[in-house]
């Protein structure tokens, strides 16, 4: 539900951790770099991506058209797909907790992961397991799972069966919570930890990158660092995607114009960024609102409301070999809040809504 206006930063790829269905319940521990994270940038060079509209943040978001029923949001230029919603998200939430304002998702196998960052909770949130396979069994239709935490949901065995497709994870320091993300490569899931005073004003220069447990759905290692080389420092991220060797990538509209992809790598004790060597002049919206890695077509996509820009990962290597043509954008006409993008193993899209909070399920594989 907040914007997040985009500003300078990084990305990154990592490999660490145990068995993402098989981490025990532990403390977390928490490890300092103390050498800088980021390389050497090298000359940055312009991309002409004409083709990409910047698309200004609406003034007001809109909900949604059938808030206890089925919406669409359909692209109207550029690459097309349709979005149609598979789940209305629980309002409210597991004992009337505050879950209207979710920022981030990630889909693995059958299990759906949500993160949901009340405003009120000032960088806390928690993250929420849906299974997905166990959802499609007992035939939850949306409007069941968007009851399934209300008062008249106590009296049916429906929805208490319902129910038992639903972790709930504890609370924790999540920051804004927009970069869930899965790595492909390791297995497990990871974000940032980027605490903020006030909307887009981060409250220090450090990167924590935590990644989390699967099973108990909190932090159990978290790596600390600072972006700089010389004069030139970022904060930590916010969205966050793994492509299939384990690097992780993170993009930014810093106020001089167009957008700046990071990439790296990290283990458990040291992490190694750097900004990739073409800028794109032109970036597709106001709010960087989400990134992901799509398995199927191995391009990564870069989320604003109503717009999505996406390019081949594998030409961001080097100096970078992007041209104009590599780079595809889809608009939509919502003026819905786009939260979240997440891409199953065979490609299948999903995305997640804000403003009656939904998951919706895209009709093509490789848009």
């Amino acid at each position: 539900m907040r914007k997040l206006h985009l500003w300078g930063a990084l990305l990154v790829g990592l490999s660490w951790g145990l068995a993402l269905a098989t981490v025990p319940a532990q403390a977390m521990t928490t490890v300092d770099q103390s050498a800088a994270a980021l390389a050497s940038t090298g000359a940055q060079r312009p991309l002409d991506d004409a083709q990409v509209h910047f698309v200004t943040v609406p003034s007001q978001y809109a909900q949604a058209a059938h808030p206890h029923g089925i919406n669409t949001i359909a692209s109207d230029q550029g690459s097309a797909i349709t979005f149609t919603t598979k789940y209305l998200l629980p309002l409210p939430g597991y004992r009337h907790q505050a879950w209207g304002d979710p920022q981030s998702m990630a889909v693995v196998g059958h299990d759906l992961y949500v993160v949901y960052c009340p405003t009120a909770w000032h960088n806390r949130g928690r993250i929420v397991r849906f299974n997905m396979s166990k959802l499609a069994s007992l035939k939850a239709t949306p409007h069941q799972i968007q009851d399934v935490y209300t008062i008249a949901a106590n009296l049916s065995a429906k929805e208490k069966q319902i129910r038992t497709a639903i972790k709930v994870g504890p609370a924790f320091v999540t920051g804004h919570g927009q970069s869930l993300a899965y790595n492909w490569r390791d297995h497990h899931l990871y974000m940032w930890c980027d605490r903020e005073s006030a909307p887009r004003i981060p409250v220090n220069q450090y990167g924590y990158l935590q990644q989390m447990s699967a099973t108990t759905l909190r932090p159990i290692h978290r790596l600390r660092f600072r972006l700089r080389h010389g004069d030139f420092a970022v904060p930590g991220g916010h969205v966050l995607a793994f492509d299939h060797h384990g690097r992780a990538y993170f993009w930014t509209r810093p106020a001089s114009g167009g957008v700046y992809i990071y990439q790296g790598r990290f283990g458990r004790h040291h992490a190694s960024f750097r900004l990739t060597n073409q800028v794109l002049t032109q970036g597709p919206g106001t709010c960087v609102q989400s990134m992901a890695f799509n398995p199927r077509n191995d391009r990564l996509y870069l989320v604003a409301d109503d717009s999505i820009a996406s390019l081949p990962v594998a030409k961001l290597a080097g100096r970078g070999s992007l041209t104009s043509q590599d780079v595809t954008w889809t608009h939509f006409a919502s003026k819905r809040e786009f939260e979240g993008l997440s891409f199953g193993a065979d490609g299948q899209a999903y995305l997640l809504s804000n403003h009656q909070p939904e998951v919706l399920i895209g009709n093509s594989l490789n848009w």
